[in-house]
């Protein structure tokens, strides 16, 4: 039993790591979802790892663990008093990136967290509305209203870039749009 359990932590360890990260916004939060989760699958590897995917099981059950924080964190959580500036720079300038990166880390850890999990699971794991919804156990009509209202928030918050095709933005507007690779 603990051999195939090791093997499938040491190839998609990381892989989870990195998804817990995106998915909570906090590398150490991440951490302790992942290790919480795999704690208590061990107990269960053999039955988990007769099933189709075992991996897409275990990103469930980290969703699942994230969203039955909220009690608990809520008391740690500190608000921020203003928002971040726009981001200036060069587009292919690395510190750029870097900026625009953090500065987006900002804005989704101000969303609530199922929507946090639906904008997540969409742009980060590429899943559908279906394959959300199954995830989260809701009905698909749900995940996309999760989803219409976080990009609502995030619209309202995010600097619209200056596209040099369509000119400067108007002043005080706030557009962002949101592209589904």
């Amino acid at each position: 039993m603990s051999t195939g359990f090791d093997e499938f932590v040491v190839t998609r360890g990381h892989a989870l790591l990195r998804f817990a990260h995106v998915l909570c916004g906090d590398l150490h939060l991440g951490e302790d979802l992942v290790q919480e989760v795999l704690a208590r699958t061990h107990r269960q590897w053999v039955r988990i790892e007769q099933m189709q995917a075992p991996e897409a099981y275990l990103r469930k059950a980290i969703v699942r663990e994230y969203l039955s924080w909220r009690r608990r964190l809520s008391s740690t959580e500190t608000p921020v008093p203003t928002m971040p500036e726009g981001v200036t720079g060069e587009a292919g300038d690395p510190a750029h990136r870097l900026a625009a990166r953090d500065e987006m880390w900002t804005f989704l850890a101000g969303l609530p967290r199922a929507q946090r999990a639906v904008m997540v699971l969409r742009y980060y794991a590429d899943m559908t509305d279906d394959e959300i919804a199954a995830t989260l156990d809701c009905g698909a009509s749900t995940v996309r209203a999760h989803a219409a209202r976080a990009l609502s928030r995030l619209r309202t918050v995010v600097p619209r870039q200056r596209d040099p095709r369509r000119g400067t933005p108007a002043p005080g507007t706030t557009e962002v749009s949101v592209e589904r690779a």
